[in-house]
């Protein structure tokens, strides 16, 4: 190149730089002699990424789009499907050739969602074993053409402390190419394309359609992943696929199986909050991609592979919902995960962290829990997650991971001020197993000795739990309760429900909480519902193939009800109550139906911190 072209296409892009980055590029050239500027880099103090002063101006954050190319083609045109992704980025990215590992955040929700109104939802007035009614499918998502940033979640975070933030669409949204999947291979395809394109092994270009390239020569290579609910699930099916450079991921109330959010053992179940709602409603709720791609999506995606898989008739598990299910998808597993979640989330439940966690630990990669006390949402501190990224995208031996393995808020704690135990559940919980005594209609006992004799009640969905729970009578529901604790008892794991149940009918809801009482009006969730667990009754023997129940024949029901760490205060007393029909979560056939309980065939395996002995000082049982 002519040495004049040189000198002028320099002088042109110095112009064209901030007076910021001109102090920057001009100081070494000052005071004749001087030491040159040092550049700036990352700083860490206790393990920890610092915030540095040069990377804190968001003024001068080097933020651009591109469109990276994955490896599928879901929308039928015949070209591979483009993923559009923003980056900021520090400016010494770019003036001083510093490199950065990524924080990177996918989402369907960056560009607008459908409407959750109940007449777009399926109808829970619906008799179970019967074809669901017609759902009326939601009006399209409005269009939105934003470039550059799709969104500023996690900048200001991390971006000073010395990484770049990277965000995209998940497929069929926004500007992202292709149609939505709800869980299918497209969602974890789509990450890993965006992870491959920062370690320089898939193209990225300047436009959806057109050829210019873009190249992550600023990244070190190293990625990590978090993000909440939808947000969070993505980062745990990106590393399901084994993509090299996704070092660590922190996923907050991740979604772990499609089949366990939208069914419960064999029963049809809506996650809290959302009645009615089932895998194609999502779908609906998150297509907010090309309008001209969207009949070709819908046709194929939604009214043929969600609708001919998730079957609302029976709610059993099939292959469709095993394709969902990420804990199968592990054998290339690796990253680094902290997981996220929090004990009274109804709507994403805590067994998709505490399950996909025990995976984990079998596997042999490194991960921790974080649990808290609360709803849906809830990062761990920053702390934890500084800690858990620098080492792992930086390489700083900071020991985090010979730290406690498990974090936990306790009740009434205000703030997020985890306890830390040695792991998830309490190495010392053991289970303890109580019987049901005669009386449930009012207020049967629980204790550990076996008692006899059946009790019956009748399926009202019009009564909602809590107001079961609070009844001191009711004949819809049964209802067992310990002694009143005389010191606080720590419950840390999965409780265990046996049924031993006959009904009236082929079909029926089978409901059970465990609740602490008296009931306090609190608006504390914790203070009153311990765990809760459904099942459906056909399914007794295979999760896969249920069947009609006989009148007057009993049948065993055995099924894990949500794990849960909390300590129970004195002054309380643990209440078994078993019902049919939820009205929060499940179906809502006709009332009317009769079940009937065998007491001796019906127990409870509760996981006590300290076992038999603890449990017996707190109640006194069995002296």
């Amino acid at each position: 190149m002519h040495a004049g072209s040189t000198r002028k296409g320099m002088w042109k892009m110095i112009r064209s730089l901030s007076p910021a980055a001109l102090v920057l590029l001009v100081l070494p050239t000052v005071a004749s002699g001087a030491q040159e500027a040092k550049a700036a880099g990352p700083v860490f103090v206790d393990g920890e990424a610092q915030v540095v002063p040069a990377f804190s101006d968001a003024k001068q954050w080097v933020i651009h789009d591109l469109w990276v190319e994955t490896e599928f083609d879901t929308d039928g045109d015949g070209k591979l499907d483009r993923v559009h992704v923003d980056v900021t980025r520090p400016l010494q990215t770019e003036t001083e050739g510093l490199r950065v590992p990524v924080i990177y955040n996918s989402s369907p929700y960056f560009s607008g969602t459908g409407s959750t109104a109940p007449e777009f939802m399926w109808n829970p007035r619906q008799q179970l074993g019967e074809f669901p009614p017609y759902r009326e499918s939601a009006p399209p998502i409005p269009h939105q053409d934003r470039r550059q940033r799709m969104s500023t979640d996690l900048v200001d975070d991390w971006v000073p402390r010395g990484f770049a933030v990277v965000h995209s669409a998940s497929p069929g949204t926004g500007l992202s190419q292709g149609c939505p999947s709800t869980g299918g291979a497209n969602e974890s395809l789509a990450p890993k394309a965006v992870v491959d394109w920062l370690n320089r092994r898939a193209n990225g270009f300047t436009t959806p359609e057109g050829d210019e390239s873009v190249v992550a020569d600023w990244c070190t290579g190293k990625v990590g992943m978090t993000g909440t609910s939808y947000n969070g699930t993505i980062p745990v099916a990106a590393a399901t696929t084994g993509v090299e450079g996704l070092e660590a991921i922190i996923p907050i109330a991740p979604n772990t199986s499609y089949y366990r959010y939208y069914r419960s053992n064999g029963l049809v179940r809506h996650p809290g909050g959302y009645m009615g709602e089932d895998i194609d409603v999502l779908y609906d709720f998150i297509h907010s991609g090309d309008p001209s791609k969207r009949d070709y999506c819908n046709s194929t995606v939604r009214d043929e592979e969600l609708l001919e898989g998730f079957d609302r008739m029976n709610g059993d598990y099939n292959d469709f919902w095993a394709g969902r299910e990420y804990g199968l998808q592990l054998e290339k597993y690796h990253a680094a995960t902290l997981m996220a979640h929090a004990f009274n989330d109804w709507n994403v439940m805590p067994e998709h962290s505490v399950r996909f966690y025990a995976e984990l630990q079998r596997k042999g990669v490194p991960c921790m829990a974080y649990f808290h006390q609360g709803g849906h949402g809830g990062p761990p501190p920053m702390r934890l997650m500084n800690r858990w990224f620098t080492r792992y995208l930086y390489g700083v031996e900071n020991g985090i991971e010979k730290e406690p393995r498990s974090w936990i808020v306790r009740e009434h704690v205000r703030g997020n001020e985890p306890t830390p135990y040695p792991d998830y559940p309490h190495p010392d919980a053991a289970p303890v197993r109580l019987h049901p005594e005669p009386g449930g209609n009012g207020e049967g006992g629980l204790a550990p000795s076996a008692s006899s004799g059946t009790e019956t009640l009748v399926d009202d969905c019009s009564v909602s739990g809590s107001d079961l729970a609070q009844s001191g009578e009711s004949e819809h529901r049964l209802l067992y309760l310990t002694g009143e604790l005389t010191e606080p008892l720590h419950l840390s794991g999965t409780a265990r429900v046996t049924v031993r149940l006959s009904a009236d009918a082929p079909a029926v809801n089978l409901s059970v909480w465990i609740v602490s009482l008296p009931w306090t009006p609190s608006g504390r969730i914790y203070d009153n519902v311990i765990t809760r667990g459904w099942a459906d009754p056909q399914n007794h023997e295979s999760l896969t193939q249920g069947e009609p129940l006989e009148p007057g024949i009993f049948y065993d029901v055995a099924f894990d009800l949500q794990p849960d760490d909390h300590v129970v205060p004195a002054g309380q007393s643990i209440g078994l109550m078993i019902f049919s029909s939820d009205q929060d979560f499940t179906l809502w056939p006709e009332p009317g139906t009769h079940m009937t309980v065998d007491l001796a065939g019906t127990w409870l395996e509760l996981p006590v911190v300290g076992g038999a002995e603890a449990f017996r000082r707190a109640t006194g049982a069995g002296e």
